[in-house]
């Protein structure tokens, strides 16, 4: 069985899959300073509520983008499933599509992962929108190349922001108002982030299909569910993505 950890700036993800089938997955908060022996402790309560022998699991691939976290998800995987593990990003991992993009660019190891999770659902000519820390908005040609993308700020990541920074102003949910002119300070601000990153999600994606020819656009993310309410331009919402691609690229590197 395979054990996939992508690890993200706010929380990370572990999941088993097995015969190339996802049969479990829990979250965690983040914390680059979580030990190995903290890591499988905690793994061990899932594993037996889910019926799972840690024995059976033998491979394990990590997605980081938090370097201090690398460290000790290496000596959990040597320590208690007795592998050595595939870093996506490192040499001892193969991706199964190509990098186009300016030399010495190093693209961050979630975003590969989606692309090439994408890539495998979809297919080329597509752009993956991952509302994470970060909104971020990747491209795949027709070639299956990824070429680029855009950064913007995460949704949760602007609200704190704007609370921080105003003392007047509260911190609230992100939530699509009831109407686009709040008649409160609370739904005067959950309309400037709901539709303002709706604006935002829709105007970069326009731009992108107009400039590269793209013509399939997938989201990920647990606040692309929120926003695809009042937008048509998803043609598909995974929200285990990131994960998927961990299980193929670790099929792929398998197979090599």
């Amino acid at each position: 069985m395979l054990l996939a950890i992508d690890v993200g700036n706010t929380n990370s993800v572990f999941s088993v899959s097995k015969n190339r089938e996802i049969i479990s997955e829990w979250r965690c908060s983040t914390d680059g300073n979580m030990t190995a022996d903290q890591y499988f402790t905690w793994l061990q309560q899932l594993f037996n509520i889910s019926n799972i022998n840690y024995k059976d699991i033998n491979k394990v691939i990590v997605s980081s983008v938090v370097p201090d976290a690398i460290f000790n998800l290496k000596v959990l995987s040597k320590t208690y499933f007795s592998c050595v593990p595939l870093i996506v990003g490192s040499d001892n991992c193969k991706i199964p599509i190509s990098i186009d993009v300016e030399s010495g660019v190093n693209v961050g190891a979630d975003r590969l992962v989606n692309a090439t999770a994408a890539y495998q659902i979809i297919g080329g000519d597509t752009i993956i929108v991952d509302f994470g820390t970060a909104t971020t908005f990747d491209v795949i040609n027709g070639a299956g190349s990824y070429v680029g993308g855009v950064i913007a700020p995460g949704v949760a990541l602007s609200t704190k922001a704007l609370h921080e920074a105003a003392a007047a102003l509260p911190h609230v949910e992100v939530k699509r108002p009831p109407n686009v002119v709040g008649r409160n300070t609370v739904n005067c601000m959950q309309s400037g982030i709901y539709w303002g990153y709706l604006s935002l999600v829709d105007g970069i994606v326009s731009k992108i299909k107009k400039e590269k020819n793209i013509n399939n656009v997938i989201a990920t993310g647990g606040l692309s569910n929120v926003f695809s309410r009042d937008t048509s331009i998803f043609d598909k919402i995974d929200l285990r993505l990131t994960i998927k691609g961990l299980v193929y690229i670790s099929n792929f590197n398998e197979d090599k």
